[in-house]
């Protein structure tokens, strides 16, 4: 196999620290120059529809929240991970664009719904398939095997930090 970025790395600490175990360079190091790497293939794909990241997933939450495609801020914001003002400007920019609108609640004075407008719904079924492509793509050096290896393994990895989070 080859030799990445990150085996020149452990190579270094191994030669000026003899004996230390760099193991978790190895794993952790990767995870995170592949997550630069997804966040750009993935935004180049998310930018033909002149979104980014954040927009593209509130847009997808409400989407795959069924008819008629609303949720309350807090389910997004809790769905999401966000903060809430970081969720309120993203809020603002899809309402600016015409992708959502916001409406009071009929079931909380004092809350707001936030529902896919016509053309968000329109923009979602163009832009969701071509996410899964993109992905796809993105995931083509491996197996089926592999994938399913390597979904296993980042769901217990990302089940411990969620579970310690509670």
């Amino acid at each position: 196999m080859k030799h990445d970025h990150v085996d020149f790395v452990q190579a270094q600490w191994a030669q000026e620290k003899p004996g230390f175990d760099t193991s978790p360079i190895g794993v952790i190091g990767r995870i995170s120059r592949i997550s630069r790497h997804l966040d750009q293939a993935l935004q180049k794909n998310y930018s033909k529809f002149d979104l980014n990241g954040g927009e593209f997933d509130v847009l997808a939450s409400l989407r795959r929240s069924g008819h008629p495609y609303q949720l309350t801020p807090t389910e997004l914001f809790n769905s999401l991970m966000l903060s809430s003002g970081a969720m309120t400007n993203r809020l603002d920019r899809l309402e600016d664009a015409g992708l959502i609108k916001r409406n009071p609640n009929p079931t909380d004075r004092r809350g707001l719904l936030v529902t896919l407008t016509e053309q968000g719904i329109e923009v979602m079924d163009r832009a969701y398939p071509a996410h899964i492509a993109n992905e796809d793509q993105i995931l083509s050096s491996l197996t089926l095997n592999e994938r399913e290896i390597l979904t296993d393994l980042l769901r217990k990895m990302l089940l411990s930090f969620e579970e310690n989070r509670k």
